[in-house]
């Protein structure tokens, strides 16, 4: 067992209320419950040896193993060959589509022999609180119960079970046709023990799962070049959206570094008002209807949370659109691969951050389109926001990268500020809703003008980063998607240029140069796979479809084996940071839709 495999070598599996980690060797080392956000349950990806792990995978350590989803689905096989033999470990969780969030939180790992004989041994090490809380162990002949003050764990095998201190091992040896099984629970304390699974009841809980994640699939409208990865993006966005409130994680993951060994190590278990904003587009174009209309009402709920004397929207909140995400670091971890601190929480969410403002007036103006209208309390609270924003949006802020550099005069936040009104003003107009037009159209109109003048470097051809600067900064490739820039005015052509001299390495993309715009961190991190599709959308919204079709078909080479996408592509091609990001996984859907499309038009 490698002690820290590769970020990539990992499948994502999930309830549509929380998700593991399941990597090639066949170990779950990341595994949170009951939901993304709390604490874990496994956690060796951030702590091998204090972080608990549950293995289940062949004795024999010589043997090949594969990996893949079944078909359209979040079942997540892993394939061990070896002369003797070929087993499969079939990992999945049952969706639980309730509006009510649950503590009861199912794992099923199902074994099987396609040819030959294996033998597989079984691992199970919770270390509960991040390895924080010890528990007490309950052995019985095929199940076991984990219990400790921060939560309780059950385990029920098919096969017999033994005691190893406080945790539990076991071996079944399988014949060709053969299936064991071994389920591991998270509940209350008080709640029922499982009972050992049969073969009938854990085939009847695949299929039953399997047909779950088709049937949804088969709602989707997309019918272009990239079904396979734009299916497999869409599933992912599904399994890290939080069912009870449909509020979109970033990741799945805290502390996954973007710099192997150094500090930018961050908690993405929360929900961003601007990535899941941006959401709201790409579930429309593939018709997931249902679920952006979740989001926008969890945003329009979080527009009425706060007091407009202090800021309006928070830019990030948890899962239930509780505001407070208190950072502390866990010192005990050692971090993946010496990556430390491990940090909880992430006080980034008490940045000044305009651009928010922006992505939730697109997300509630495209949410338009399928009926999705505020009444006239709603409407009150939009309102109310814009007014706020005229006040306050020619400030300095942190910025859309969460920087710890300062605040800074940011281009992107003007821009998005612009967006903001400019939604606003078609909502009001659409609807025919009372609000202050003459101020928000004079806001509109000086931010536009400002940007302009200001944003604009002479020195680079573009618009750049901050006012008074030449840093470029791949942020500002949504500039055409909001409609700030005609996508072939010439001036945007001529920072499309600029942004392939400086930010573009053989076709990844960089956010910014930390070294020309310091960022309040120490070491470099890698190209950004968010910003390499946006690249791809602007490219091909430009016309230029040649380099944008081949940008896009290498980028696809970087996705993992699984067709799952980190945050970051390091300079070897390794993926970096919290797996899987969803904001990748949306630009690419949004890249494709663009990207088919235009291609289309051509063809035509």
């Amino acid at each position: 067992m490698d002690r820290y495999p590769p970020i990539a070598a990992h499948g994502l599996v999930g309830d549509l209320q929380t998700g593991a980690l399941v990597s090639a060797e066949g170990v779950v080392d990341w595994f949170t419950a009951p939901r993304f956000d709390s604490p874990s349950v496994f956690a060796a990806l951030l702590d091998h040896d204090r972080g608990g792990f549950f293995r289940l995978s062949p004795d024999d350590p010589d043997c090949s193993r594969k990996q893949l989803y079944y078909p359209d689905t979040a079942v997540l096989v892993t394939r061990f060959m070896s002369p003797d033999g070929v087993g499969e470990v079939l990992d999945w969780m049952p969706p639980i589509t309730s509006d009510t969030a649950t503590d009861r939180h199912t794992l099923f790992r199902a074994v099987r022999v396609v040819r030959g004989t294996v033998r597989f041994s079984m691992e199970c090490r919770p270390r509960f609180d991040y390895g924080r809380a010890s528990h007490t162990l309950e052995l019985r002949s095929q199940g076991a119960s984990f219990r400790s003050a921060a939560a309780t764990g059950h385990l029920a095998a098919s096969f017999p079970l033994e005691r190893e201190d406080h945790d539990v091992r076991g071996t079944v040896t399988l014949r060709s046709g053969e299936v064991a099984a071994a389920v591991f629970t998270t509940c209350g304390a008080d709640e029922p023990v499982p009972e050992p699974p049969t073969a009938d009841s854990v085939t009847e809980q695949l299929w039953e799962t399997a047909d779950f994640w088709q049937r949804w699939l088969r709602t989707s409208h997309y019918r272009g070049r990239w079904s396979d990865m734009v299916n497999r993006s869409a599933i992912t966005l599904k399994l890290l959206t939080y069912h009870p409130t449909g509020a979109p994680v970033a990741a799945a993951t805290t502390g996954l570094p973007e710099q192997v060994g150094g500090e930018r190590n961050w908690d993405y278990r929360y929900t961003w008002v601007r990535d899941g904003a941006l959401s709201v587009r790409a579930l429309l174009d593939l018709g997931f209807v249902e679920e952006a209309t979740a989001f926008t009402h969890w945003l329009g709920a979080r527009l009425g949370d706060q007091d407009i004397d202090g800021e309006a929207l928070q830019i990030m909140y948890r899962v239930d659109g509780e505001p407070l995400l208190t950072e502390e670091l866990l010192d005990h971890l050692e971090g993946y691969r010496g990556s430390h601190p491990v940090r909880l929480g992430n006080s980034a969410s008490g940045q000044l951050q305009l651009d928010i403002y922006g992505e939730a007036l697109y997300a509630l103006s495209e949410g338009r389109e399928v009926g999705v209208q505020a009444g006239y309390r709603g409407w009150k609270k939009v309102s109310r926001v814009l007014d706020w924003l005229a006040d306050s949006w020619d400030r300095p802020d942190e910025g859309i990268w969460e920087t710890r550099g300062g605040r800074k005069d940011f281009t992107y936040s003007r821009v998005m500020c612009w967006a903001a009104f400019d939604r606003g003003l078609s909502l009001a107009s659409a609807f025919s809703r009372p609000a202050d037009t003459a101020r928000w159209t004079r806001a509109r109109d000086t931010i536009l003008e400002q940007v302009m003048e200001r944003g604009w470097s002479e020195r680079e051809q573009a618009y750049v980063q901050h006012y008074g600067g030449h840093v470029l900064d791949a942020s500002l490739l949504l500039m055409p998607r909001v409609g700030f820039l005609a996508p072939k005015d010439p001036s945007w052509l001529s920072t499309l240029d600029a942004i392939d001299r400086t930010l573009v390495s053989d076709s990844l993309v960089y956010r910014y140069d930390p070294a020309a715009s310091p960022d309040g961190l120490r070491g470099s991190e890698g190209t950004f796979s968010l910003c390499t599709f946006l690249y791809v959308d602007a490219l091909a919204r430009a016309g230029r479809l040649r380099p944008a079709r081949y940008m896009f078909e290498k980028m696809l080479t970087y996705a993992n084996h699984v067709g799952l996408f980190a945050e970051e592509i390091g300079p070897s091609g390794e993926q970096l940071g919290n797996f899987p990001q969803a904001f990748t996984h949306l630009s690419l859907i949004t890249a494709a839709r663009t990207l088919d499309e235009a291609l289309d038009r051509q063809r035509d």
